[in-house]
Parts: structure tokens; C-alpha cells; sequence
């Protein structure tokens, strides 16, 4: 039987050339395709953040007031300014809140009281967590509640948009998508410093800073592009999932957040058709490992001779891996099922 009282309410989100609004608006496309309904304004992307505040708030309040008793409300984290508002008169009228977490600020080192973060996942009922080991540290840090794992980001296509081909013939060309700057990827402005440097890095994204690249001979910088636009601009073999400073591993508060969440950038790489390279204490390494969709590294001082390893052979099965899970990322394939999971926990 279809259920008929799911509900989420839509927001403004702000468009950048970044990504970063780019998970929650296909979060809000693929909870349509399952059944729930909007009931908030239509989604919007507003530029600026005044205006974009001003439409968010009438428009979660609009929800809020059309939000029948007793149903269930998937939401999204963080939500600063309105997720009290939002769960408190959710809760007032007795609905389920399924939450889906994008980002802890406790992991990211931006909060340092995990007791006050935790207080705001306590009031949601299941939470969808980006894998087990987050789902661990949830438990380990006073979360009660129920949780499912998402395993991994969706990442649709725009309207008329296709899947990029993909090669599969093996080649040293990495790509590295995301922010260029030193507070994130310091450790770019370092590969003169590395032991074998016979592969190109190939950068997509702001913040790149010539002047601190020198003469690197790796580094080859491609510019700023779209959340939809970088897909089909990315050239390359591999994508690189790195965090921070240093070279021989991801440090600083960048590198810890790794050890537990899942970045968006790696169902980006997938989609574009490159297997993944990625931190060995990773989060997502286990799933890099498992799938077969790549390999990890313990540090960036193992890439050159770990690239000469992979025969035609090895990249080509990693290729037909890579092929069959970004099917299922572009169909929304995992919050389906994470979502599926989390409303089975609210029944129980």
C-alpha cells in the first residue's frame, strides 16, 4: 500500500559554482520519485542570501502549517536557523521526523559541545547516516535513536544531461575536484615534494593558487565549473578523494572528518567514470576496497608506484565496477533504499 503521509518542505538554496547545495536538491528530488510530497514552496536557487532566508522561511512556515497530524517529515541537517522551528512544530503535532545528515559540525571540528549537537539529533526518530562507522560514533556519543546507512551519495544528472563515456584503457591522469585553497588542500601545493611525481593531478574548482604551485610539474589547474557543467569536463583515470595539509595522510580537522564521512566528490568521480583513490583510514575506503571500484593508499608517496601496478586488465574490471554503480547513484538508487530502510525502523 502506497503511503500517503510523507512529507518534506523545500527551502531556497543558495546556487554557487561549488556543490555544496547540490546533495540536498537531489535529496529532495529522489524523496518526490519515492512518494513524498513538497509541501513547502517549490525548490528555489536564489543567489542571494537575504532574499534566499526570506523565501526559506515562508516556505518552511507555509509547510509547517499545511503539515498534517501525525505524519512522517523527512528533513535535512544542518538546517541552522530553522531546525528547531522546524522539528519543534513538527513534533507539536506528532509526526515522525526522519532526518538526513549532509555534515556534522561536532566531526568537522566546528563545534566543540558534541552534548548540544547531539541534543538536536535526539529529536528526529531515525537518522540517515552517511555509513556504519559514522553510525558507530552516533552511538558511542548519546544518540538513542534509530539509524540506517546511506552507503553512498546519490549524484543526479540535469534535465538532458548523459552519462560521460568512459575509457578503459589504464593511464596516469588524476583528477582532483573540489576547494583548491590552502585551508582544505594545502597538501596540492606540496607535490613538488612527493616521491615519484611521473602523473598528472588535473584540478577542477575555486581557490586554486598559482603563485603557491611554483613549478610543479604535476600540477595542471582546468578552472571553476557548475556542479552539472564539471561532469563532462573531467578528463582523467582516477579521482583522488584527499583531504588537508600534508602528503603522507589526511591531517587536521578536514582529516578527521574523513575517517568518517562519505564525500559527495567521490559519487561525482564515480559518475564521471573514474575509479576512486582514497585515504586508507577513510570512511569510504572500505566501500572503494570492497566494490572494487579503486584502491587506497596510505599515503600520496605510494601514488606513482601504486598507478604502475594497475595493468589494462585490473583497470578494465575497476572500469565495469565503476559502470554498474553510477547507474544506480544517477537513479537516486541509495536514499531510495536508505529511506526504505528508515521507514521500516519507524514501523517497528
Amino acid at each position: 500500500m502506497q503511503n500517503t503521509n510523507l512529507f518534506y518542505i523545500s527551502r531556497n538554496y543558495k546556487f554557487s559554482k561549488n556543490a555544496a547545495s547540490k546533495p540536498k536538491m537531489d535529496c529532495e528530488n529522489v524523496l518526490s520519485k519515492i512518494g513524498f510530497k513538497n509541501i513547502g514552496f517549490k525548490q528555489s536557487n536564489h543567489p542571494s542570501s537575504a532574499l534566499g532566508a526570506i523565501i526559506s522561511f515562508f516556505g518552511i512556515t507555509k509547510g509547517l502549517i499545511v503539515l498534517p497530524f501525525s505524519s512522517i517529515l523527512c528533513m535535512q541537517y544542518p538546517l541552522s536557523k530553522f531546525f528547531n522551528y522546524k522539528i519543534g512544530i513538527a513534533k507539536l503535532k506528532g509526526c515522525k521526523i526522519i532526518l538526513i545528515v549532509h555534515d556534522v559540525k561536532t566531526l568537522m571540528g566546528k563545534n566543540k559541545d558534541v552534548k548540544k549537537e547531539m541534543k538536536r539529533f535526539n529529536k528526529a526518530d531515525v537518522l540517515v547516516l552517511h555509513n556504519e562507522v559514522m553510525m558507530k560514533w552516533f552511538a558511542e556519543n548519546g544518540y538513542k535513536g534509530k539509524m540506517v546507512s546511506l552507503y553512498l551519495f546519490d549524484y543526479l544528472l540535469a534535465t538532458g544531461q548523459n552519462l560521460p563515456e568512459m575509457s578503459d584503457s589504464v593511464g596516469r591522469d588524476v583528477v582532483f575536484a573540489g576547494g583548491l585553497g590552502m585551508e582544505k588542500s594545502a597538501f596540492l601545493y606540496k607535490a613538488n615534494e612527493l616521491e615519484g611525481t611521473d602523473f598528472i593531478l588535473r584540478l577542477y574548482g575555486n581557490g586554486y593558487q598559482k603563485e603557491k604551485a611554483g613549478t610543479s610539474s604535476i600540477l595542471d589547474y582546468q578552472g571553476v565549473f557548475a556542479p552539472d557543467e564539471v561532469l563532462d569536463k573531467m578528463k582523467g583515470n582516477f579521482g583522488l578523494v584527499w583531504n588537508g595539509n600534508a602528503i603522507k595522510e589526511c591531517d587536521g580537522a578536514f582529516g578527521k572528518y574523513i575517517q568518517y564521512n562519505n564525500p559527495h566528490k567521490t559519487s561525482l568521480y564515480l559518475l564521471a567514470g573514474l575509479p576512486v583513490i582514497v585515504w586508507d583510514k577513510a570512511a569510504v575506503a572500505k566501500l572503494i576496497e570492497e566494490e572494487q571500484i579503486g584502491f587506497s593508499i596510505s599515503s600520496l608517496d605510494e601514488l606513482s608506484e601504486k598507478l604502475n601496478s594497475i595493468d589494462e586488465e585490473t583497470y578494465s574490471k575497476m572500469i565495469s565496477n565503476v559502470k554498474t554503480i553510477r547507474e544506480k547513484i544517477t537513479n537516486g538508487h541509495f536514499l531510495k533504499v536508505a529511506v526504505g530502510n528508515a521507514l521500516e525502523q519507524l514501523n517497528k
